[in-house]
């Protein structure tokens, strides 16, 4: 392989409206597409189909990546999206990840309501068709300004007010969009309610534009929740409008930097936090709806002031149009018996859907403040979608996850009045206070010595302080429609699908494979034997089998949802959420890649979604994203902040690159390009300081860093930097670089454990001795995944031989590894998930000896063996709180490392597979 081009050109995208694309994304020395891999068929166009059937829906529109194979198109290439009908969709493209060649790896590209109706595009070289609409962006120093062509939206620069105005065809829809905090300083623990509330509003730091079009335009705003002199609860907004839709959706993260202590009932508890948008109203209170979403298709169909039911029948037309939406008709045409009394029928102006658990959501309303509430129905899980408006005009909105990542709320007030008040609530108001304080008084847990027995009976590794929430973060989707009517009921539902289940667009796992991304770890699912067919099984019910988990034993809530648990207590019939570190998995041994591959390998929707809220949770809940462990993720516990391990290994962008390429989210981007100087962290904590032997203290230049869980998780994020054209692009790539070369250069290489790092020169001390330090851990998060992807990009044979080595020897007889290292690895774990090590080894050298130890260690040595029975007990009566089923023999450690040696071992050495 030719040596990887150092410099980085600010290169304009080349297509259509690309000129201002993303905020960072630079190209890089551009390559001409190779023509061996074009008689290959590697430049075949892709394939891209709806994840899930019924296409673009009510959505605004929708963005996805492709994979292109190593050397096929030049990075300036142009692509067009065409239907099956041939019809030439408008589409907006841009770069998110080049190959050392400069040529394209992973591009990026948005529809909008063009894509309607086809199920089934092909991408290819080409001119992208024009819109019809194109959507437009312009800037003053104060404000954006967004069109769609259908829309208008003002965005501020500064202030309280995120979304100014929202307009149609001069209509105002919505004005005021803004950030709602409620702060909650005392705890009522005891029955006394004393607690008292203050409101926080968002105050905007500042905006920027990251896209202008012609397809899609996104805002990015940040700030604070002010009130006073106080600010708090960090906030960042994503804006994404596409053209001629008439809606837009938001992305909303807050970053928790308030104050809980534990054992103190003084501190910052949230109490509600929302988004709120003023919506106007025009019309007479008759012509004023309601429209509210309960479960699936189900809505509460209501006027602010309604005409059906009355003693006295208005006529059968008036009472129709007004329950579709219509404009009445003249009031001169009623039955003036209704008429002349309108003014005694009573107006609803205030209306709260409340979902305070996953399993029950109760509606009410009442006339407007200062007077009694009614209840208006309820059910299990509600789908976060309502409409308030009239008949020339009205806002739809909606949050996504909203049963799921309960409690959560939406409050109409003052319908009846001149303006009505939207409020999403993230957190409702009506829950108890978001209570983040650590969940025990420590137990005398005050030095390492406690500390290590405390992990030897209940697994936590526990420490005063480090249970903190200081700096985790949540994002959370929205979505509105400024409308120009009362929607159709046929719509509204369309409106809700969309905010539950966001149309996504996805290319085929056999472009994905084709393309060799990911290292090349994975193929298309394979039942063509008998063997194969057995593990492909396996890898189904496995994935059921937490799917199904989720729902038994509701692992949903704000901060929850998306997690899996850990370990099973087979004696209570549970997961032991409430036992130390056997509780919240915490991407512990990788299940995010394990969902991951499953799905490139599949395309299925059901893998994506459920990987989808994982990433979703892993990358923001169990990461700190500010504060003095800023990088560092914090392993498994009671609590997802709670273990005193604070490391590499959960923080790695290995688990969130397939999200981001795949769909090229920015909010993904970020907590990617955030690690990027995360070797820093290695100044601040020691991640083995509790079972060190020698006296250290960290050195700048002569940092203790392990090749294997910590240098990943460094290495993933240099390579996303390096191969995204990000603003440390260079440094990214000169510390990948420089870092394998001096793994590659120790006496044992990857064998010897750990390194003294300089973080000034991005070197490791070449150690004098050889020394033998191998963990069953380290390869385990996300080394393997790491290291195949880089070998095939960089060009470092000493580099691939000492991964060759690790891989060839973790499985080995202790005689073997003793002949070749002076000494045994001593006793090790994990034989199984290793196996993927052997099968990679046995592809890069050819040696089907050890494709043969590949599947025999993944068959019969631990983990999920020949003798596992794949059944199904039921859990019913006293057993458990809810009926469901159980399989006692799984584990989320076991399923992560089989579900990936399966996946990659079939890839890499499925011809092998005995029968």
């Amino acid at each position: 392989m030719s040596s990887i081009p150092r410099r980085s050109l600010l290169k304009a995208a080349a297509v259509a409206g690309a000129a201002a694309q993303f905020s960072w994304v630079l190209g890089r020395e551009q390559a001409q597409a190779a023509p061996a891999a074009e008689a290959a068929g590697e430049g075949r166009p892709a394939t891209v189909t709806w994840l899930e059937p019924g296409g673009l829906g009510a959505a605004a529109g929708s963005t996805f990546g492709a994979a292109w194979p190593k050397g096929v198109h030049p990075g300036d290439q142009a692509f067009a999206l065409t239907t099956a009908d041939g019809e030439n969709v408008p589409v907006q493209t841009w770069t998110t990840a080049r190959w050392p060649d400069g040529s394209l790896k992973w591009t990026a590209h948005a529809v909008g309501p063009e894509a309607a109706g086809a199920d089934r595009f092909t991408l290819a070289p080409g001119t992208p068709a024009t819109a019809a609409k194109t959507v437009t962006v312009t800037q003053t120093d104060r404000r954006i300004t967004i069109d769609t062509g259908t829309v208008r939206a003002v965005v501020s620069k500064d202030g309280g007010k995120l979304v100014e105005s929202v307009t149609r065809d001069g209509v105002k829809i919505a004005t005021d969009g803004r950030l709602v905090l409620l702060r909650q300083s005392d705890l009522d623990d005891g029955d006394q309610g004393n607690a008292k509330w203050e409101r926080f509003d968002g105050e905007i730091s500042g905006a920027v534009v990251e896209q202008t079009g012609p397809v899609r335009a996104v805002v990015r705003v940040d700030g604070k929740h002010r009130k006073g002199s106080r600010s708090w609860l960090p906030f960042s907004v994503r804006l994404y409008f596409y053209a001629g839709s008439e809606s837009f959706r938001m992305v909303h993260t807050i970053t928790y930097d308030g104050d809980q202590a534990a054992g103190q009932s003084q501190g910052d508890f949230i109490r509600g936090l929302g988004v709120r948008f003023t919506v106007p109203m025009r019309d007479a209170a008759y012509d004023r709806h309601v429209r509210i979403a309960g479960e699936g298709a189900g809505f509460l169909t209501e006027a602010v002031q309604g005409i059906t039911g009355l003693r006295r029948d208005p006529g059968a037309a008036v009472r129709t149009a007004q329950v579709k939406g219509e404009k009445l008709p003249d009031p001169a045409t009623w039955d003036q018996r209704v008429t002349t009394r309108m003014q005694y029928v009573p107006t609803w102006g205030d209306y709260t859907l409340s979902q305070l658990s996953a399993d029950g959501f109760a509606l009410r309303k009442r006339t407007k403040a200062g007077h009694g509430w009614i209840p208006a129905g309820g059910g299990r899980r509600a789908s976060g979608f309502g409409y308030v408006g009239g008949v020339t005009g009205g806002l739809s909105f909606g949050l996504r996850d909203f049963w799921q990542k309960h409690p959560a709320q939406l409050d109409i007030r003052n319908a009846a009045g001149d303006e009505a008040e939207v409020t999403l609530w993230l957190w409702s108001p009506e829950a108890q206070p978001m209570d983040l304080r650590f969940y025990h008084d420590g137990m005398g847990q005050d030095a390492f010595p406690e500390q290590l027995e405390g992990l030897n009976i209940t697994y936590e590794d526990y420490e005063p302080g480090f249970g903190t929430p200081y700096g985790i973060a949540r994002t959370s989707e929205l979505m509105f429609w400024a409308n120009a009517a009362t929607p159709t009921a046929a719509a509204l539902v369309e409106q809700s699908a969309a905010v539950r289940t966001p149309p996504q667009l996805a290319v085929s796992p056999e472009d994905l494979v084709r393309a060799r991304v990911f290292g090349g770890l994975f193929s298309p699912v394979d039942r063509s034997t008998p063997a194969k067919a057995k593990i492909e099984d396996h890898l189904d019910y496995l994935f059921t089998y937490y799917k199904d988990q989720a729902e038994q034993r509701r692992w949903y809530g704000f901060w929850d949802y998306g997690d899996i648990m850990h370990t099973y207590d087979e004696d209570r019939h549970q997961w032991r959420y409430d036992v130390g570190g056997y509780a919240w998995d915490n991407s512990e041994l990788s299940p995010d890649l394990w969902l991951w591959y499953a799905y490139l390998r599949s395309g299925r929707a059901d893998v994506f979604r459920f990987a989808e809220a994982m990433t979703r949770h892993t990358g923001e809940v169990d990461v700190y994203h500010l504060g003095q462990w800023a990088g560092l993720g914090t392993r498994h516990g009671v609590q997802h902040f709670a273990c005193s391990a604070k490391q590499q290994r959960i923080s790695t962008a290995v688990y969130r690159r397939p999200y981001y390429f795949l769909t090229a989210d920015e909010r993904v981007g970020d907590l990617m390009h955030d690690l990027v100087d995360s070797d820093e962290t290695f100044l601040v904590l020691d991640p083995i300081r509790k079972i060190r032997t020698e006296p250290y203290t960290p050195d700048r230049h002569a940092l203790s860093i392990g090749f294997g869980t910590d240098w990943s998780g460094l290495a993933a994020a240099w390579l996303t930097e390096w191969e995204r054209g990000g603003p440390k692009a260079a440094k990214a790539e000169a510390r990948l670089r420089s870092t394998m070369e001096t793994i590659a250069a120790q006496p044992n290489g990857f064998v010897q454990g750990t390194g003294l790092y300089d973080l000034d020169t991005g070197r490791f001390a070449v150690a004098t001795e050889p020394v033998v330090g191998v963990s069953h851990l380290s390869a385990m998060f996300g080394l393997v995944e790491m290291c195949a992807e880089l070998i095939d990009l960089v060009d470092l044979p000493q580099f691939k031989a000492a991964w060759l080595d690790y891989c060839r020897y973790f499985n080995a007889s202790k005689t073997e590894q003793a002949a070749r290292y002076g000494k045994n690895f001593g006793t090790l774990l994990l034989f199984q998930g290793h196996s993927r090590q052997d099968a990679y080894a046995a592809a890069q050298l050819n040696d089907a000896k050890l494709a043969q130890r590949a599947w025999a260690k993944f068959d019969k040595s631990d983990g999920y063996t020949a003798a596992m029975v794949w059944d199904k007990t039921p859990v019913q009566g006293s057993a458990a709180l809810e009926p469901g089923y159980e399989h006692l023999w799984i584990s989320t450690n076991t399923t992560a490392l089989y579900g990936l040696a399966a996946i990659q071992n079939l890839a890499l050495v499925g011809d092998h597979l005995p029968a």
